[in-house]
């Protein structure tokens, strides 16, 4: 391959790390205002090229995604005053029931369906240290300790499942799936708090202009090869 046409697929593909950047970033000032988000981080690392022979492998850098981590630093707790709203202060996530798999949130906003279950915003059961179903009295009122128990009318009904993972994937719509190995969970149940998304707009902002000097950089340097090529057959021609 051609010294210029490495360069070319080099540039290239830091091009692409910038739009992934973009995309990334674009989607957490999207979810600035959702309920329990963490920011998503794009990870990358380098690959170096050892056919070119000589030093000319420490010319050439692909820059090239490896994965996209979580911030799972602790957002900000909003007081709704809804019985219903629990924010998990700490480690660890609610464990919900979405048909044959059970997926972790952290989102809090939770409601009664008409058959008395506790259940997510979409209509996914919470689930108990047992990994049931939470049934309640429609009309009793309810109360949660900072240990996950729930009270009805004084009564102690379940324990709301909180695990935590050393290692999460993300779903989208603030779920996500176990993976690695669970983990202690350190927490307290606040009742009548959510929490926020744990993102910064003015450092997300600052890191889209920084992805998009950055991708601008490299369609620059690409054309400005492309010309020098051209230049050169020219001079060849002559």
């Amino acid at each position: 391959m051609a010294l210029d046409m490495q360069a070319t697929y080099i540039l290239a593909s830091g091009g692409s790390r910038a739009m992934e950047q973009l995309d990334t970033v674009s989607n957490n000032l999207a979810n600035i205002n959702t309920t329990g988000f963490k920011e998503m981080v794009i990870k990358e690392m380098s690959q170096r090229l050892y056919e070119n022979g000589s030093d000319a492998n420490h010319l050439f850098v692909f820059p090239r995604f490896k994965e996209s981590i979580l911030n799972l630093q602790q957002g900000s707790l909003k007081w709704t005053q809804n019985p219903l709203d629990f924010a998990i202060e700490g480690s660890g996530f609610f464990v919900i029931q979405q048909g044959d798999k059970q997926l972790l949130t952290r989102n809090g906003h939770f409601l009664i369906n008409n058959e008395g279950y506790l259940v997510d915003q979409n209509g996914h059961y919470v689930l108990d240290v047992a990994a049931k179903p939470i049934r309640l009295d429609g009309q009793g009122s309810v109360s949660v300790a900072e240990d996950g128990n729930v009270f009805q009318d004084g009564e102690n009904i379940a324990t709301i499942m909180i695990k935590n993972y050393d290692k999460i994937k993300i779903l989208g719509d603030t779920y996500y799936e176990p993976q690695g190995n669970e983990v202690e969970a350190d927490f307290k149940v606040r009742q009548g708090y959510l929490e926020s998304s744990n993102i910064n707009p003015v450092l997300e902002m600052a890191d889209m202009i920084v992805a998009q000097r950055r991708f601008d950089m490299y369609s620059n340097m690409i054309k400005s090869l492309d010309q020098l090529n051209q230049k050169t057959n020219e001079i060849g021609r002559a």
